[in-house]
């Protein structure tokens, strides 16, 4: 560990900037930068391939390391940087003193396979907002589906604000990426039968059986779904709603529907 960085303008701080900042460059490199340490961790454990990890000796030291599952044997480089271009590159106020930078994963439906016959799969059509796909990923983490399919998104799936947002569970969930034309396309394949958030035509939730294989579909609350997911569904459904609005936020409709079949599930 020879590699000492004080100068925020050095073209390795640039770089990490560059990284954090623009999407375009993080598809174009497959890299994407990862601040703190359960992160990171989970990072690893979720075998993501780690490159380059800058710390701050005034907040972590060489020997937190060692806390780091799998990290001996990552194979990384290991930079010091001074405080000043450490607070450059933080997102985070509370100051940990970590920085990593990864290399990225395909997420393509071609590399998803399933360790169960009926699997439940969580999919989200054209989500915008970092903070409502950190929540969704982070209730597919506490229900542990099986997966969890994007469709149409309109945002990287390494945008440091979703990684902050899930609180690394980007990590801990069999993701892919597709359209909505070619995730449909796999679950019926795969004989996955497709529930719809949607208004119209719709069945309470309560009332599915969701032991077999199923995809539950949810949308935005600007628009909610497609006419291609509401003709593909094997059925719509929906939560009744009791108030004076007919909506709510897209990841509290995703786990009151994902944990209501986990209830059914742990009967069956």
């Amino acid at each position: 560990m020879n590699t000492i960085i004080s100068s925020t303008q050095n073209k390795r701080i640039k770089h990490l900037l560059q990284l954090q900042d623009k999407s375009r460059n993080r598809r174009k490199e497959s890299q994407f930068v990862v601040e703190g340490l359960r992160e990171t961790g989970l990072a690893l454990q979720g075998g993501f391939k780690l490159l380059e990890v800058y710390f701050c000796p005034e907040f972590f030291s060489e020997n937190e390391f060692k806390s780091i599952p799998d990290f001996e044997h990552a194979d990384a480089e290991i930079i010091e940087i001074s405080s000043e271009v450490y607070q450059k590159l933080a997102y985070r106020s509370s100051t940990e003193g970590l920085i990593a930078v990864f290399a990225s994963k395909e997420n393509s439906l071609k590399t998803l396979n399933f360790n169960t016959k009926n699997p439940l799969i969580l999919v989200a059509e054209a989500p915008e907002k970092p903070g409502n796909i950190g929540a969704i990923l982070r209730t597919a983490d506490a229900a542990n589906v099986d997966a969890v399919l994007i469709a149409n998104p309109k945002t990287d799936l390494y945008n440091p604000n979703i990684i902050r947002s899930s609180v690394g569970c980007v990590f801990t969930n069999k993701i892919a990426i597709g359209t909505t034309a070619e995730i449909i396309k796999f679950l019926q394949h795969k004989n996955i039968a497709i529930y719809a958030a949607a208004l119209q035509a719709s069945e309470i939730y309560t009332e599915i059986d969701f032991t077999k294989a199923s995809a539950i579909v949810v949308g935005t609350e600007a628009t909610g779904l497609n006419q291609e997911w509401r003709e593909a569904a094997t059925q719509n459904i929906i939560i009744p709603m009791n108030g004076a609005i007919d909506s709510m936020n897209v990841s509290v409709a995703a786990g009151i529907l994902i944990f209501e079949a986990k209830r059914q599930r742990s009967f069956s």
